[in-house]
């Protein structure tokens, strides 16, 4: 789900997410990432897990997409990926990019699984990524907190600032997307009250990165 929109409340049917997310829209970013690597955004949140000490570890990443930030914490020393997605469209390029680095066997990919509405079909990781996710949800607290409770070491998410620039935007496009007859929408949730959900489930927020469009939020479990 990389991006900035989602579903109205409890709606997480897949088609709908595929139909702003599609296959034209993954296609732009797998080749992106093949001629240019990592935005500077996913790179910080790669660096800040990869310092936490991810060797061997097992990664989950909620609406990962292709997985571009999955790949690179394989090669970082992770052990094993898996991506919850919503949306099907990225499915093709994400087989080709695991294919074309030789880690097909490390990772997988699962359809239709919202983590926030059926935590206990999740296992836990050892670290838990969420870019650009938390601001296609309309209940960050349910979602974030479901996702901290799976962190065994770390959690790193990222989000728009909740600033004017920012809501006038957003505003600009759900009221696109309204027209246009689409129920996703575009969420700016407060920055505290999201790193307070991480802190309450047992992480302590240790690392942020405050940039024009996008802040990450690193967090460590503090009885590691």
């Amino acid at each position: 789900m990389p991006g900035c929109c989602g579903p109205t409340p409890r709606n997480t049917d897949p088609t709908k997410y595929s139909a702003v997310f599609t296959s034209r829209f993954s296609r732009s970013i797998a080749r992106r990432y093949e001629r240019k690597g990592l935005r500077p955004v996913e790179q910080r949140i790669v660096d800040f897990l990869a310092g936490t000490g991810i060797e061997g570890a097992r990664v989950l990443e909620i609406g990962g997409g292709a997985g571009e930030i999955q790949l690179e914490l394989l090669r970082r020393g992770a052990g094993r990926t898996e991506n919850l997605e919503l949306s099907d469209a990225y499915e093709a390029d994400a087989a080709r990019l695991l294919a074309d680095a030789g880690m097909a066997g490390r990772a997988s990919r699962r359809l239709g699984v919202d983590i926030a509405e059926a935590p206990d079909a999740v296992e836990p990781a050892d670290v838990v990524v969420l870019h650009r996710v938390v601001c296609c949800y309309p209940d960050y607290a349910r979602l974030l907190g479901a996702a901290a409770a799976h962190a065994r070491r770390a959690i790193a998410f990222s989000y728009p600032p909740a600033n004017p620039v920012t809501r006038a935007g957003l505003a600009v496009g759900n009221g696109l997307l309204r027209l246009g007859g689409r129920s996703f929408r575009g969420y700016a949730h407060p920055p505290r009250a999201m790193i307070e959900v991480v802190r309450a489930a047992g992480l302590d927020p240790v690392y942020e990165y405050r940039g024009f469009a996008w802040r990450v939020s690193g967090a460590v479990r503090r009885d590691r």
